[in-house]
Parts: C-alpha cells; sequence; structure tokens
C-alpha cells in the first residue's frame, strides 16, 4: 500500500456533473483543484454506467429559452458535435475532455473517500482533510484544501463532517407548501436501473433468469407503459426504494429493479404481445441511479413557494426550470401516475446561501445534496441544475481562496463580485446585468454594419388549420403598431387576436390581456390580414398574440427559426403517456406548447412598426441571455461579398490584452446529451462560424484574430502582445447557417 498526501486550494468531491463542473470552474480562475471521483468514469447518473438523460430548465421543451449556459452549455453543444447518435461512452469522453483540458485540475478516479478529518463544535465546523482510497491502485490519498465541494450526491463528506442535514419529507408546516405531507417521514425518492436493447437482425431467444420477476402478477403491464422498441429512459419509470435507506438497501434495491428489468423483458419476448423476435438485450445496469439521500442544511432553505412565485434572490447564481418532480413512494409499484409535476410560469432562481453549510465553515455544496426542501428538490435534482449549481459554486470557493475568507462571508462582503464573475463567464443567470468595472467596452460607442429592424417571418412552407388557439410571441421595442397575419380563408369569417403580455421578462406564457382586434376577410389564400393591435409598454417586451380557433382559416409556418419569436400551440396533445407523467395540463407553461417541432417552426406574420430589438447596442447592455427581449445584435441577412461587423470606439486609445466574444447558440434549442431526440444539424446554425477581430493601428486597420469553422458560444481571446487602439472591429464572414450575423455580447480586457 501506498500513501500519499495531496495539497491543493480546493478539493471536490464527487465526479458527477455538479463536481466536474465546480472543479472546472474553479481551476479556470487559477485554483488548483483536486476531482476526486469513486466510479472508473466522470458524470454520476449520466455516465455510461447508469446512463439517465442530462435534463435541465428547458423541461423537454416546456420553459422557452432556458437552455443552459457556462460549463453546462459548453458539454451540451460539444457533445452535440461529437456525438449526434448520443453514444453513452461519447458522452463519457466529452465530460473527460473538458476536464482534462484544465491543467490545474489533478483527477483521481476510482477513489473513494470514507474518512473526514474535521474539528471545531457543533454550531462552527471545519474540514482540515479527507482521506480516499484508490481501488486497483492501493493508495491510500489524504486530501488537504483549504476549502471543501461535497457533491457526492449522498452527502457522505459532509455527513462524516458533521454538517447539519435532512433525509425524506417535511411537514407541510415547516415551509408552508402545498404539495409536502402534513407529517414528516424519511419517504424519498426511489432509485433506478436502465436497460437498453437493439434489433439483432435475425432471431433471438430469450430464457429469463430465476430471479427474474413476473410482472404479469403485478400492476406494472397495466399502470405503466412497456413498448418493445423502448430503451434507455424511456424507462425511468423502473424506480424502487422510496420507503427503505437508499444508500443502506442499495444492495437490496438493485436486486429488487433487476428482477423487474428482466421480467419486463420476458413479457416483451415470451408474452407475444409485442412483435420482438429479433430483439435482445444490450446493456443492463449494475448501479443503481439515485434520485435522493441527504440534503444539507444551509444560510437558506430553497422551498416550493420560493419556485413557483419565482423569487428574484439578491443572492441568485443559478437558474432552474425542471418542474416540481415527485414520484410514488411505492415507484413502479404504485397504482398512481409514476410522476406528478408542478410547474412555475417559467424559470426560477437558486440562492447562493443554499450552497454552503450552515455550520461547516469551509464546506460548499453542490447537486441533489443542496439546502432545499424535499418538495422543492423535486426540481432542483435533475443533472443539469446540478450542473449550473456546481459551476456557482466552484467560483464561489475559487472567490474564498483568493480573498481568504469563508462561503458566509463571501455571500456578506463580495456577493457582487461573485455574481459579476459568473457573468462574465456566461454562467446560466437569469435577469442580472452584468456591471463589470474592468470591461472596457462599457465605455465605447458601438456601431454595426446593418442591423435588422424587421419582425416578422415570411417564407411560408407548412400549413395549419386553426383548430385550436395559437400564439405568436415576439419583441416589441420600442411599439406595436399593427400586427398582419398570413392566412388562407376557406369561407368569409371573422379573425380574431388578442395581445397579451408575460408578466415578468423571464416568462413566456400569457399574463394579462392588453388588447384584442378582429378582422373581416373574404375567402382566398396567402391574405395578408391586417389587425390593429397597438401597444407602446414603458419597458421593451415580449408581445403574445393569440390566434383565436376559427375552422375557416389557415396560417402558415417557416421551416426555420426567427430569432425572437416562437410559435406556440394551446393544448397540444401531451407526447408521455399520463400513466407515467401527470403535468396538470391548465398549468400556462403546459397549456401552451412548442413541442412536436414548433421551437424552429415559427408562424408566418408580421409586426408594422420598426424594431430595435436588435441594436448593436445590445451587446453591452449586460444581458448575455433572452431577458424580455432578445438582448443580442442581429445583422440584415448576411449577402454574398458583404461582410457585417460591430465596431466599438473609444474617445482615447485602449490598451488592449483579450476580447471575449459571446455569439448566440439558440438557447431556445433544446439538447439532451443521450438524445431524446435527433437534431438535423451538428452545430447551432445561428452561430457565426468565421470572423476576425481587427484594431485600427496607425491609420491602419490590422487582425489581431481570426477564427474559422468557430462552433462554440464564447470565445476568449487572449492578444499575444497589448495592443493600443481606440477602435477595434467584429467581422463576421460566415454563419454556421443563419442568414443574420447573431452576436450576445463583446468584452474588452486591458
Amino acid at each position: 500500500m501506498k500513501e500519499e498526501l495531496v495539497k491543493t486550494d480546493i478539493a471536490v468531491m464527487g465526479g458527477g456533473l455538479s463536481g466536474v463542473c465546480a472543479a472546472i470552474a474553479a481551476a479556470r480562475l487559477g485554483q488548483s483543484v483536486a476531482l476526486v471521483q469513486n466510479r472508473p468514469v466522470l458524470g454520476g447518473n449520466s455516465s455510461s454506467e447508469v446512463r439517465v438523460w442530462v435534463c435541465g430548465a428547458t423541461g423537454h421543451g416546456v420553459n422557452r429559452y432556458a437552455r443552459e449556459t457556462g460549463i453546462m452549455g459548453e458539454l451540451f453543444v460539444e457533445n452535440q458535435y461529437q456525438n449526434m447518435d448520443g453514444n453513452p461512452y461519447l458522452w463519457d469522453l466529452t465530460v473527460l475532455e473538458a476536464v482534462r483540458a484544465e491543467s490545474r485540475i489533478q483527477l483521481f478516479l476510482n477513489t473513494d473517500v470514507h474518512e473526514v478529518e474535521a474539528g471545531g463544535d457543533e454550531e462552527n465546523r471545519m474540514i482540515r482533510s479527507v482521506t480516499g482510497w484508490m481501488m486497483g491502485s492501493e493508495r491510500k490519498i489524504r486530501f488537504e484544501s483549504e476549502v471543501f465541494l461535497d457533491c457526492t450526491g449522498d452527502g457522505l463528506i459532509g455527513f462524516l463532517a458533521g454538517a447539519k442535514y435532512r433525509i425524506g419529507r417535511e411537514a407541510r408546516q415547516e415551509h408552508g407548501e402545498a404539495w409536502a405531507p402534513e407529517v414528516e417521514d424519511g419517504i424519498t425518492l426511489g432509485s433506478t436501473i436502465l436497460f437498453y436493447t437493439k434489433d439483432a437482425g435475425h432471431p433471438v431467444t430469450f430464457n429469463p433468469p430465476s430471479f427474474a420477476k413476473d410482472i404479469t402478477q403485478t400492476s406494472i403491464p397495466i399502470k405503466r407503459v412497456i413498448r418493445s422498441g423502448d430503451s434507455g429512459c424511456h424507462y425511468w419509470w423502473i424506480e424502487w426504494g422510496g420507503e427503505l435507506d437508499t444508500v443502506h438497501q442499495n444492495e437490496k434495491i438493485r436486486d429488487e429493479l433487476w428482477s423487474v428489468i428482466y421480467g419486463i423483458w420476458d413479457y416483451i419476448k415470451n408474452s407475444g404481445n409485442f412483435e420482438a423476435q429479433q430483439m435482445t438485450l444490450e446493456w443492463v445496469g449494475a448501479l443503481p441511479g439515485k434520485r435522493e439521500y441527504r440534503r444539507f442544511v444551509g444560510d437558506y432553505v430553497l422551498n416550493q413557494n420560493d419556485i413557483m412565485a419565482q423569487t428574484p434572490f439578491e443572492d441568485r447564481i443559478a437558474f432552474g426550470g425542471w418542474s416540481i418532480d415527485l414520484h410514488p413512494p411505492q415507484g413502479m409499484y404504485a397504482a398512481e401516475s409514476g410522476s406528478k409535476h408542478l410547474h412555475a410560469d417559467g424559470v426560477y432562481h437558486i440562492p447562493f446561501r443554499s450552497l454552503y453549510s450552515v455550520n461547516v465553515s469551509n464546506m460548499l455544496m453542490a447537486g441533489r445534496n443542496i439546502s432545499a426542501s424535499h418538495v422543492a428538490f423535486g426540481t432542483t435534482r435533475v443533472m443539469a441544475t446540478c450542473a449550473v449549481i456546481g459551476e456557482a459554486a466552484g467560483t464561489g470557493a475559487a472567490l474564498c481562496v483568493q480573498k481568504q475568507v469563508m462561503p458566509r462571508e463571501l455571500y456578506q462582503k463580495h456577493l457582487k463580485e461573485l455574481q459579476m464573475t459568473l457573468l462574465r463567464q456566461d454562467a446560466s443567470i437569469i435577469g442580472l446585468r452584468s456591471e463589470d468595472e474592468a470591461d472596457l467596452a462599457r465605455g465605447a460607442q458601438v456601431t454595426a454594419s446593418s442591423t435588422l429592424t424587421k419582425i416578422g417571418v415570411e417564407a411560408a412552407v407548412e400549413p395549419r388549420r386553426l383548430h385550436t388557439d395559437v400564439a405568436v410571441l415576439f419583441p416589441v421595442a420600442p411599439a406595436l403598431r399593427g400586427f398582419e397575419l398570413l392566412a388562407d380563408v376557406s369561407e368569409a369569417t371573422t379573425i380574431s387576436v388578442e395581445l397579451w403580455d408575460t408578466g415578468r421578462a423571464e416568462n413566456y406564457v400569457p399574463k394579462s390581456m392588453i388588447a384584442a382586434a378582429s378582422a373581416c376577410v373574404e375567402a382566398g389564400e396567402r391574405q395578408w390580414v391586417r389587425f390593429d393591435l397597438r401597444w407602446q409598454p414603458e419597458v421593451a417586451q415580449n408581445a403574445f398574440v393569440i390566434l383565436k380557433a376559427n375552422e375557416h382559416v389557415t396560417v402558415y409556418h417557416a421551416n426555420e427559426p426567427s430569432t425572437g419569436t416562437i410559435a406556440l400551440v394551446k393544448g397540444a396533445k401531451p407526447i408521455v403517456d399520463p400513466k407515467l407523467e401527470d403535468h396538470q395540463p391548465e398549468q400556462p407553461v403546459v397549456l401552451w406548447s412548442m413541442k412536436g417541432g414548433l421551437d424552429r417552426k415559427p408562424i408566418c406574420f408580421r409586426a408594422s412598426e420598426a424594431t430595435s430589438a436588435f441594436s448593436a447596442e445590445n451587446v453591452m447592455d449586460g444581458y448575455l441571455r433572452p431577458y424580455g427581449t432578445p438582448h443580442l445584435w442581429m445583422s440584415e441577412p448576411m449577402v454574398a461579398d458583404r461582410e457585417e461587423w460591430l465596431e466599438l470606439v473609444w474617445e482615447e486609445p485602449k490598451e488592449i490584452r483579450q476580447v471575449q466574444v459571446t455569439f448566440n447558440d439558440n438557447v431556445n434549442q433544446d439538447l439532451i446529451n443521450l438524445h431524446a431526440f435527433r437534431t438535423s444539424f451538428d452545430v447551432m446554425p445561428e452561430l457565426v462560424k468565421n470572423y476576425r477581430i481587427e484594431a485600427y493601428v496607425d491609420g491602419a486597420w490590422i487582425v489581431l484574430q481570426r477564427e474559422v469553422n468557430n462552433r462554440k458560444r464564447t470565445r476568449r481571446h487572449e492578444l499575444a502582445s497589448c495592443v493600443s487602439a481606440a477602435r477595434l472591429r467584429l467581422i463576421i464572414e460566415s454563419t454556421n447557417g443563419s442568414p443574420s450575423a447573431e452576436v450576445v455580447e463583446v468584452r474588452v480586457y486591458g
């Protein structure tokens, strides 16, 4: 046996997505990091060992403009390029490559931490070290750091350090949560094992093992959905253990899950109810994917009311958007739906105070073990949300080391710097404006080669009969002076429309009706029908225009997205069987859906007033995501032999060392690591492909940087030497498919 001591600034325990993002964030800020993972691969429940889809704030397309940015966004977009077919092993590589790209991270796989040295009284403890055993290498490794992050999921490190925690469900009165039980208990969400199948191309027999369960003697064939062609997360409902201890009884839970998996496969292969003669098992998991165990207590406990009210915490450092998604304690044997879902009207905010321990002063936590009630945990637990929490926790840990403070003091004295640092990283924060005083671009005047000033979509491709209400969402900046709709009319009729606001800048559902209008229309095809809708809001924001159902009217979809504009349908049929998911269809984000491909198929319409929603000034307005309006610059459609550009001009020359550019990668496009669906492109079409950065020096433009085949959202260019210039240009040569150049932000640092 070999004993070792590893000293780093920060130690991250747990190599799931929260731990990975925490480690990368801290390393990029200059800190040395030990990333310790007890499995042979990174990614936690998303890895090839478990194969759970990485879900997040988009809610499989329920929420609009909600895909994560920052490190999790980088992983999504890179995986889309490298792994179009959603291969679990290639996803492992995407995560591993991201970690190995950071030279300040020391990675320790197969290292199970089981000892924690901590001191202090019950209310003020501090971790001194953790010790782990590297399996297969006979190495006992002691990790010493200034700050520790528990990203283990089960919360083992904090537990051994004496951190306060909860297991199970709080009583309703504790936080006033409508979805909490009357009396607290120890019930949690259960664990799951998944399996993959494939068509072997020839007949395959299956003889079940002795322990396979006869599922016809259970409620599973009646209460759950079984299809021979399904694999992986289609069977998320194979869940059990919510009434047990999901850690200490993990082996028992695994055996029960295995018995049901092989029983389901026996049922598919041998019952005669399925066309499955050539189907075979390709993979069966051996490691239960746990959903829930310990939740640490922080200075704030996030709860159901915060989620539903979308509380805009002063210390918000990340957002989520998955529904509050709770499952029956009996799991796969329950008579009711496999899950029930409660949706806010949009994304919600997560406070930094929920990311550090209330009584272990140098411990942060990220992932499913943050300070949240059981009900709130029902949404924060999904992995893309865990990942953005991880980036925030890792950033906080790095600042703690830099400033020699503990997390609570960082919150009390350096909160704005934490938030500004996260925004500089393009982290997933909604509604905060960057006020980075070091950003030289804030003092520049910006102009553009051209700017799109029309709101509308005219390329009609796909007809839609108005059997039900349909909506068009688009920005109003500064005013709406009329609305036109492209329609076929089968016989003379009156078409009615309504104009609604969305209530909050981060929401995309109708809140309050502003105006209504109607138009009498004769029969005819491809008519532009005008409605006298007028609105001049106090601040630029989105309009939600509802086209009322009319059997005599057909509208048209385009087949390409238009930035800032989306189409929604009221009361769309649920994609998932209600036996599996109860989404309560009257909730606004469920009632108004863009599923079925509508996210890339806007309705054909025209807004009469010229818009400033895409002006060049947006690249310096401090917002990196859609928030009320798109907050980006968009050029007129590009034409051959004409490059589009943005120019920054200062009154006096500036010493320029770094230029950071954020391009639009359409955060309305849902992405899943193992692909619940497959897009037709491997690079986001909206992303700029080829571009140059030039400075005006000694009376001439010189090229500082040229990039080709870009497929990333945020690019940071460190110049080889400092350049003194009063004019700087970003020149767009081409995109990855979008007709216009689209830039979210430009930053300049000396």
